[in-house]
């Protein structure tokens, strides 16, 4: 179901159809209505769904596919597009039509601000909306409860043998243990200033060694000792299949991180009625069912679009 492809390809060319790729317009599911209703205005519409790389915005992806085709919008899938800016280019330029973003990767990475805005969700939120349709015309809808952060974890074992429990915790423990001072990151969150120069304002690590893995890599190269510290994200099944501890970041270093369908403005003014299905789906999410979602994936081995078809259906947005 997935278009595999290098997206840069795709950038290079312009368009799809330019570099002779040909993308499935078909979902390997039947989609009958339930509680999302076809929207007139939208028979045959064409709109084409991105994603980033990793599960859990894959699942997203499906999931605004699965609403968008119960609504009877004829839906394009090109879901696993390799990297924020490369899924964030791709929405730009009309290469695709809706994405799930989050709030503060759009507030930091997009905007270009250094620091999270104080005031919790919403205010982080209200800031990222306002600055992006302004800026870049695109609407964010509403957001969801669900917030996948940023986070360091360690084995079980080894934050209880070193009393590890926050990021100000093991920022104590590596000025007295300099020979653990060894991280597991992915490429991107290494230089994103959300990502590792947050923590590295916020707690002040010194001289870190930087292992840099692929970010479905890292969960198991802390469980086996690679590492003994590594970045995750908050809502990842595999904390739970692989027994790791997060780190609470209790200087709140990282930026709220809601998840919101994103569209470009002109786009969702022709098409106004495609909100309502997409922001039923996200109000009816939260972390502890993307955690469930997101481990059926990554430790059961799950297809994240049979998981995602899955859900659909138990909540009755599908039949």
């Amino acid at each position: 179901m997935r278009l595999k492809a290098i997206l840069g390809a795709v950038l290079l060319c312009g368009t799809l159809s330019a570099c002779g790729l040909e993308v499935n317009t078909a979902l390997p599911y039947k989609i009958e209505p339930g509680s999302i209703k076809p929207i007139e205005s939208l028979k045959g519409v064409k709109v084409t769904v991105g994603s980033k790389d990793f599960t859990e915005n894959i699942i997203l992806g499906y999931m605004a596919e699965m609403a968008l085709s119960a609504a009877g919008a004829d839906v394009v899938d090109l879901t696993d597009i390799k990297g924020s800016n490369s899924s964030r280019q791709a929405l730009l330029a009309g290469q695709t039509d809706v994405t799930w973003e989050y709030t503060g990767t759009g507030w930091i990475n997009y905007q270009g601000n250094e620091l999270p805005v104080p005031g919790g969700e919403q205010a982080q939120y209200e800031a990222t909306k306002t600055a992006d349709e302004a800026k870049f015309g695109v609407t964010w809808l509403n957001y969801s409860p669900l917030n996948d952060q940023y986070a360091f974890a360690v084995t079980e074992a080894y934050g209880a043998a070193n009393n590890l429990k926050t990021t100000s915790d093991l920022a104590e423990f590596l000025k007295r243990k300099p020979d653990q001072n060894v991280f597991c990151l992915e490429t991107e969150f290494t230089s994103r200033q959300d990502g590792f120069p947050a923590a590295v304002r916020a707690y002040g690590f010194q001289n870190p060694v930087i292992k840099n893995f692929g970010i479905g890599t890292i969960y198991s190269a802390v469980a086996s000792g690679t590492c003994p510290i590594g970045e995750i994200f908050t809502t990842d099944g595999r904390i739970a299949g692989l027994n790791l501890r997060v780190l609470e970041d209790d200087k709140k270093a990282f930026p709220q991180y809601n998840a919101v369908p994103t569209l470009r403005t002109d786009f969702l003014k022709q098409y106004p009625e495609l909100r309502g299905p997409l922001e039923a789906v996200g109000a009816a999410l939260d972390n502890k069912q993307m955690i469930e979602l997101c481990k059926q994936v990554d430790v059961d081995g799950r297809d994240q679009g049979e998981v995602a078809y899955e859900w659909m259906k138990s909540k009755g947005f599908i039949s």
